[in-house]
């Protein structure tokens, strides 16, 4: 698959994904609660995909990266 359209599938997922977390929200979920059964939702299929032990190598990168600001939305207004 090209680089172009694997982002291109990417960006699609991610739109989809935030619809389906609108429409939870609109729904009278909280917040906290969706973003742990996503993250639930996610990990089961990883280790699906990927075994226990790919899946826990992974999530021990994800400190490093949190603090580097990799899932930090930033408005392009603020510095």
């Amino acid at each position: 698959m090209a680089e172009s359209e694997d982002e291109d599938l990417k960006g699609r997922a991610l739109e989809l994904i935030l619809d389906a977390w609108d429409k939870a929200l609109g729904e009278g979920v909280e917040a906290e609660v969706l973003a742990s059964v996503a993250i639930y939702a996610a990990l089961v299929d990883m280790v699906d995909r990927f075994g226990e032990e790919g899946v826990a190598d992974f999530c021990a990168t994800l400190p490093e990266r949190v603090r580097n600001g990799e899932f930090t939305l930033r408005d392009e207004e603020t510095p």
